[in-house]
């Protein structure tokens, strides 16, 4: 039985918040039960902030021969350019082994690398470690991945953070989380919740009750805990109808613009323009309060609101992160040497994107701390509705019957 009692190994790792009003709350991994680890990747040159950049890498590695070839790879246990693996899901790429590769680089795709940073990615199985192909199965235009924060005691910043590109799971200072996606099945089918839970929040708030709104209500009313993240349910219909409202607006800012909607503005007319140009290689990041300027060297962009600047997840700053991302120093002669000649102009629009971004669910946070209610709907109502404990079948994948898919060195599988 997963609930405040003695059998259950959860609570324990919250033994010093006995009297904390969230401990009956439940979690995140009981109302969307199926978790996947972060991917790992193996090898860093795989993912780049633009797609010339991979490109020219693959290209590298495909000239190569031999012991070159072998050194430019940079093999790992999981992978070598002899390693026989199967496609990735849904990705056309070859399955021989890499030694012979001399075609085209695959076509890079979207990838969320950690909180707020989207990159691209090479998305071929020879090239990553642990790429968790039952993430690629259900990766299509109706799914979204919630990806849980690792924990960090006393940090600052959201527990939740949703995505529409596949993401690695990453969190700041190399903490773990955890990758939920919204639907279990491709096409949007089969949503990743408790089995009962829909039914019961829906009797409970006396309106339907759908996969997108627990997701909304988790992105607003998540909070951090040793056991993972905490969903605090509300009793009053009101606060959850709100609250789901809130967390659309959440999921939509940090979504920019993906699944349809529109790219996330500053109210007002207030947004962050380029004052002086970026360097062709900025190698420092600072702001200066005062002026609300963001200076990437002698590169000046403004007004940056103070919050955007003070935006943290897992005690981490997110724009110093990403700057870090294109510009930390790299070691001569391997791929990730390998990269724009300048500051692409395409960073400066992603920078000025990330700004608003962040301004846009820092000015929320008000609200959504305000959703903490003292009357929850509890692991034990939980429990005594049937919904938990939560079956382990909710928790591992999904099969999928009719989906073929190439194994090693061309070869068909039937999943």
């Amino acid at each position: 039985m997963r609930g405040v009692t003695t059998e259950d190994p959860r609570p324990d790792d919250d033994a010093p918040l006995l009297k904390d009003p969230l401990l009956d709350a439940p979690l995140l991994d009981e109302l969307m039960p199926w978790s996947v680890a972060p991917l790992r990747l193996g090898r860093s040159w795989i993912v780049a902030p633009d797609v010339r950049t991979l490109r020219a890498r693959w290209d590298r590695l495909t000239k190569a021969e031999g012991d070159e070839r072998e050194a430019l790879f940079r093999s790992s246990r999981a992978r070598t350019p002899a390693s026989s693996v199967a496609a990735l899901p849904g990705q056309r790429t070859g399955t021989g082994r890499f030694a012979r590769e001399c075609g085209p680089c695959p076509e890079p795709v979207r990838f969320a690398h950690g909180p707020f940073d989207e990159q691209w990615l090479i998305p071929d199985h020879r090239l990553i470690d642990s790429a968790r192909p039952e993430l690629w199965r259900v990766a299509d235009e109706h799914q979204l991945f919630a990806v849980e924060q690792g924990y960090v005691p006393g940090a600052a910043g959201p527990a939740l953070v949703v995505t529409a590109a596949l993401p690695d799971g990453r969190s700041p200072a190399g903490r773990p989380g955890r990758i939920r996606p919204l639907f279990r099945r491709p096409g949007g089918l089969e949503p990743n919740l408790a089995p009962g839970l829909p039914d019961l929040l829906g009797e409970r708030y006396g309106q339907e009750v759908a996969a997108e709104d627990v997701l909304a209500w988790a992105v607003a009313a998540a909070r951090p805990s040793p056991a993972g993240c905490r969903v605090p349910l509300p009793l009053d219909p009101g606060v959850w109808s709100s609250g789901v409202e809130l967390g659309r607006r959440l999921t939509r800012i940090q979504l920019r613009g993906a699944r349809g909607g529109e790219r996330p503005r500053l109210p007002g007319g207030r947004r962050p323009y380029v004052r002086a140009p970026v360097p062709a290689r900025p190698g420092t990041l600072s702001y200066d309060s005062a002026e609300e300027t963001l200076a990437l060297d002698t590169g000046r962009i403004s007004p940056v609101p103070s919050e955007a600047w003070e935006f943290r997840v897992g005690g981490v700053r997110m724009l110093e992160q990403w700057f870090t991302h294109r510009t930390a120093p790299v070691e001569p002669g391997t791929l990730e040497a390998t990269g724009p000649g300048a500051w692409p102009q395409e960073w400066t629009s992603e920078l000025l994107e990330l700004i608003t971004v962040l301004a846009l669910l820092a000015q929320r946070e008000p609200e959504r701390a305000a959703l903490a209610e003292d009357a929850r709907l509890t692991r034990t109502a939980l429990r005594e509705a049937g919904v938990l404990p939560v079956p382990e079948s909710a928790r591992r994948p999904a099969s999928v019957l009719d989906h073929r898919e190439e194994g090693p060195e061309g070869q068909f599988a039937l999943l």
